[in-house]
């Protein structure tokens, strides 16, 4: 090899070696600091461990707090029920950078979980230091001036502003969760799929039992009263039930989209696009369409007024609203973040429906105005289409 070609050789090597030293010093120390959890997590969800550059930042709190937590020594969480498997995805990171919390969660129904919860409080009893998913239930809650202020909690600044339901800082969404319809991609044609909630009722491929419809007309149906009105909305569920005749299902919603793949039905509603997802994972013939505007709510967080463990509970609830708790949430649920910067496609199951739409969000309040006149319209319509199946 001729000296020049050898020397330019030479400096080539040395000027990528360099550069790859250079990347290094430059790239994240995540190693030592990251949990093992959440390596797996990233790792499973095929994420750069970029994405949490800054978690370390995200989750300081204030030194006392600190002290006083290991004071405390647990933090008690009730919430939705989770598989084993679940649990362990959404939680074992917190454990993990929490060791001198015990961490106790218990999965048990609304009644248990929103109701006797709230009955035992007023009581003076404290069953759970944070409540999660309690739904309606939070403005009887916030009435019994049974919540701890989170504006106090550094991640609350995390939070997209549709996430801050409440203006006192009451509770705060943890998740957000869309509502669309579900359909069989093998019996249903690209051109019926539906765009918008009017089309459900002019397109006659929903007629005849091709529909199903599930009694939960509080998780869609309440967000298109409040982005149409009240008139546009009772013709329209009426013209769904008495024109479209749609099969009237008992099931559960998680159930629906597995039914509409199975051709049970050709379509769905209401159905997640978090579980519909899973079945398209599993490889059934299922789709999703989220007509305009889109459905929306945020599940709930909160802290309990009166509970032992106020520092453990602040510290938790700091984590879940950090971006190493909100991507362990979507790892084990599907849930999607409400925190600002992770309100991309990788978190939103069906992105393309999601993303770009106009959006329709429930809140405690509107629920409170609408959900009555709501209930009682559609009531009406449901016996008097008959039996359920």
């Amino acid at each position: 090899m001729p000296w020049k070609d050898f020397r330019d050789s030479i400096f080539a090597s040395l000027v990528l070696t360099l550069s790859a030293f250079l990347l290094f010093l430059t790239a994240p120390a995540f190693g030592a600091s990251m949990p093992k959890a959440t390596q797996e997590i990233l790792k499973k969800l095929k994420l750069n461990p970029s994405i949490l550059h800054d978690v370390d930042k995200e989750l300081q709190v204030p030194q006392d707090w600190i002290e006083k937590a290991k004071k405390e020594g647990k933090v008690r969480v009730r919430g939705t029920p989770d598989s084993p498997e679940e649990e362990k995805l959404f939680f074992d990171s917190f454990k993990e950078r929490y060791p001198f919390i015990d961490f106790q969660y218990s999965g048990s129904n609304q009644e248990d979980r929103s109701v006797k919860t709230l009955m035992a409080l007023r009581a003076g009893r404290v069953l759970s230091d944070v409540a999660l998913s309690v739904g309606g239930f939070i403005l009887e809650y916030k009435k019994a001036n049974a919540l701890d202020d989170l504006r106090i909690i550094p991640a609350w600044k995390n939070a997209t502003d549709a996430a801050k339901e409440d203006p006192d800082g009451m509770w705060l969404g943890k998740s957000v969760s869309y509502w669309c319809m579900s359909y069989n991609t093998k019996l249903v044609p690209k051109a019926d799929v539906p765009r918008k909630w009017e089309q459900l009722v002019t397109n006659p491929r929903w007629r005849g039992g091709n529909l199903a419809l599930a009694n939960r007309p509080q998780v869609w149906a309440l967000n298109v009263w409040d982005a149409h009105g009240e008139a546009w909305t009772r013709d329209f569920l009426t013209k769904l039930f008495n024109d479209v005749k749609p099969q009237l299902r008992k099931e559960g919603l998680n159930l629906m989209p597995q039914l509409a793949g199975a051709g049970e039905f050709q379509g769905a509603l209401p159905s997640s696009p978090a579980r519909t997802s899973q079945m398209v994972d599993e490889g059934a013939p299922v789709s999703l369409t989220c007509p305009e505007p889109l459905p929306a709510s945020t599940a709930s967080v909160m802290i309990l007024k009166g509970s032992p463990n106020l520092y453990a509970s602040r510290i938790f609830v700091n984590w879940l609203l950090s971006k190493e708790g909100q991507i362990a949430q979507f790892a084990a649920k599907r849930f999607t973040p409400i925190h600002k910067e992770l309100h991309r496609k990788e978190f939103i199951p069906f992105a393309d429906q999601v993303i770009g739409r106009k959006v329709s969000y429930s809140n405690p309040m509107t629920e409170q105005e609408i959900l009555p006149k709501l209930y009682e319209h559609w009531n009406k319509l449901w016996i008097g289409r008959g039996k359920e199946r």
